[in-house]
């Protein structure tokens, strides 16, 4: 097994590695050791003591929800990928499933192994049409093998593994309105408890994990749990997915240590375009608060973002200038956040489009300063709210009327200044 994390070996033009490619690199020598060689406890173990905890923007520790599925399930249990990624500004999973589609197979099949779940179902955004050939493929490939498929595994159950091209919405990103869309129904988030783990795709045992926190299980393994923690600077282990994109000069994704310090995350996407100044950053995707030049020094994970007033959700960087009118991009993501919601819940429903149409009359020189406190009404109705969307929707919205309010005032006196009324 090579040094360095098997992320290392994607390809910049994201070819998906061949089967037989992949093993030359040490691919699939963690599911074998696994299957033969250790117990599933003894993985969550593992996992636990890497630290790992989910990629898909919660933060929640991967072995202890692991550790929620029964040991010894009477019927079928599932292990959903969650791989819908709608989120503007995120592209990791997509990297990931097209460049080492393998990489994300086998930890699913370790993580399957673990939880004695006999189903995966890999959940693919249908815009991601390169990710399903890709993840098909190694599918394909890996039951040829004998990978995966009826008695793949030695003494005990086969492991069946589908792929679902989603046709859903940004909801579908939610573990329970993605397995809502499984059954064939209309994405909402399901009431709590029961959790997933008791009762959730058919009625079953069931975990839902995010592409890039499966695509970390193989390097746990083959280096153990703490020396793959110990590759992260801080509290959280091991490595991140992070990415890039706006004003940047090379946007895009890379592989650092968990903790990288915001101002490096920046610097290894080429810094901003020349002759731009740093107006705010969203350190976690589009849900997630802006920040600016005092947070650049903070460390990229899960605490040191919550402590600079933000969260680090995804670890996707979106970066805004001096060039872009803030109530415009802030229109624009409310826009999207009032589109995407499922439409169950009040705040939701009706007070996302409301934020996005008073943010739409600032950019048409039409806001007034009651309109103000009426946002940062809707702001504090997210408490109120079903599920996570709307909590997500006005964390840009709450930190921008307060570290764009120049350009919210500036709009008041006499319209937009970067011209966009």
């Amino acid at each position: 097994m090579t040094e360095a994390p098997l992320t290392g070996h994607a390809r910049a033009d994201r070819t998906p590695h061949r089967l037989a490619e992949w093993r030359r690199l040490g691919g699939w020598e963690s599911f074998d050791h696994a299957v033969r060689e250790r117990t599933p406890d003894a993985v969550i173990a593992e996992v636990k003591d890497a630290g790992l905890r989910g990629r898909g923007g919660a933060g929640f520790p991967t072995g202890v929800k692991w550790g929620f599925m029964p040991a010894d399930p009477d019927g079928p249990s599932h292990l959903l990928v969650n791989g819908d990624e709608m989120e503007p500004g995120n592209f990791k999973d997509r990297w990931l499933m097209e460049a080492v589609p393998h990489l994300v197979l086998e930890g699913a099949a370790i993580a399957a192994w673990a939880m004695r779940a006999s189903h995966v179902t890999i959940f693919v955004r249908d815009a991601y049409r390169a990710a399903q050939r890709a993840m098909a493929g190694a599918v394909e490939e890996a039951r040829e093998a004998g990978l995966i498929g009826a008695g793949a595994v030695p003494g005990e159950r086969g492991l069946e593994v589908s792929l679902h091209a989603s046709a859903g919405r940004y909801i579908c990103g939610e573990e329970t309105a993605l397995i809502e869309a499984l059954e064939g129904r209309r994405a909402i988030p399901r009431e709590k408890p029961p959790f997933p783990a008791q009762s959730g795709l058919h009625g079953r045992p069931t975990t839902v994990n995010n592409v890039e926190t499966l695509a970390c299980v193989p390097g746990i393994l083959a280096e153990g749990g703490a020396a793959w923690k110990a590759r992260g600077r801080g509290e959280d282990g091991g490595t991140k997915i992070f990415g890039v994109s706006g004003a940047v000069r090379r946007p895009g994704p890379f592989e650092a240590p968990m903790g990288t310090p915001a101002r490096e995350v920046l610097e290894r996407a080429g810094g901003l375009r020349d002759g731009a100044r740093l107006a705010g950053f969203l350190p976690g995707g589009l849900s997630s608060g802006f920040l600016g030049e005092e947070a650049l020094d903070a460390p990229m994970d899960f605490e040191g973002m919550e402590a600079a007033g933000s969260q680090f959700g995804t670890g996707m960087v979106i970066v805004l200038d001096d060039s872009v009118c803030p109530v415009a991009a802030l229109a624009n993501a409310e826009r999207f956040f009032a589109r995407e919601s499922c439409g169950w819940c009040t705040p939701c429903r009706d007070g996302l489009p409301w934020t996005a149409r008073l943010l739409e009359g600032f950019c048409r020189g039409e806001g007034r300063r009651e309109h103000l406190e009426v946002l940062r009404r809707h702001c504090a109705m997210a408490p109120h709210a079903f599920c996570g969307h709307m909590p997500g929707a006005v964390m840009p919205l709450e930190s921008g009327l307060d570290r764009f309010a120049d350009a919210f005032e500036a709009h008041l006196a006499g319209g937009c200044p970067w011209g966009r009324a």
